[in-house]
């Protein structure tokens, strides 16, 4: 099931279309990437006891696949993202897995959930590209029971995380028309925390507090070319560039990551806010 109504058509049209096709063709990479925030979620949702859990922006379902292996006995989670090419992944997944996790394609700004059905929603990487933010959050408290809570991760600022602009500094030479960050809906969007908080209060949450969260994250050296290929911003220039400019780039920027290569891995720490709230 999904719906084709968005209030967000600028993310809509990225995340059913390049930005799906990438992170699907990555996916992965970027599971084993951030498999210690998957796992952070999972161990909340066990510890808090949660019978009903939402998790917004879920991608192709990694975390929410592990929230439902911990509460799988008594139960449920419902991953939910605009994109419904990812969407239909994580449905594979969960198949292939034979998880009872359930998957929906929507716009968690307007979707109408059922009211009170949840007392655990969750979120990694995925809250920060709302058009409206307020009305997306209240939105979610509105499928919030009462007292239910709310943990969400997000980027803390740019200067923070270098390892996730590397390549756009290095490719910067080759691709003059790269669009620069920050401004808007996008990665970096919940950085300022007075930003978020102030979001929460004006959508009816309780309890809003944050902590600076440093989580270790690697990949496989063998899989950078792979991460640079498809991934942010330059990833999705770079796949309307010809062979010869994009060997060019990609040689360019894995210059550039050489000083996170420790061994056989990518190696480097995401600088990010754990924020919770209650509803």
């Amino acid at each position: 099931m999904s719906e084709t109504n968005t209030a967000n058509p600028e993310m809509a049209d990225l995340w059913n279309g390049p930005g799906a096709r990438s992170w699907i063709a990555a996916q992965t990479v970027l599971d084993q990437t951030f498999a210690g925030f998957e796992t952070l979620l999972a161990d909340m949702a066990a510890q808090a006891n949660a019978r009903a859990v939402l998790d917004v922006g879920c991608g192709t379902g990694a975390t929410t696949r592990a929230i439902a292996r911990r509460i799988a006995l008594e139960g449920t989670a419902l991953g939910f993202d605009l994109s419904a090419p990812m969407i239909a992944q994580a449905k594979v997944l969960a198949d292939q897995e034979g998880s009872t996790a359930g998957f929906l394609a929507g716009d968690a700004q307007t979707h109408k959930f059922p009211p009170a059905a949840f007392d655990l929603i969750v979120s990694r990487f995925g809250v920060m590209f709302f058009s409206d933010p307020v009305g997306a959050f209240a939105n979610l408290r509105s499928a919030a029971r009462p007292g239910a809570a709310l943990a969400m991760i997000s980027w803390r600022s740019i200067t923070e995380n270098p390892f996730m602009t590397v390549a756009e500094r290095a490719a910067a030479p080759f691709l003059p028309d790269l669009p620069k960050r920050g401004g808007g809906p996008g990665q970096f969007a919940f950085a300022d925390q007075d930003y978020v908080h102030g979001i929460l209060d004006a959508s009816g949450w309780t309890g809003v507090s944050s902590e600076a969260l440093d989580m270790p994250c690697a990949f496989p050296a063998s899989e950078l070319d792979t991460y640079l290929g498809l991934m942010g911003p330059v990833g999705q220039m770079l796949a309307k560039k010809d062979e010869a400019m994009r060997e060019r780039v990609i040689s360019a920027i894995r210059e550039g990551f050489k000083e996170y290569i420790s061994g056989s891995d990518i190696q480097f720490t995401a600088a990010c806010w754990l924020t919770r709230a209650t509803a």
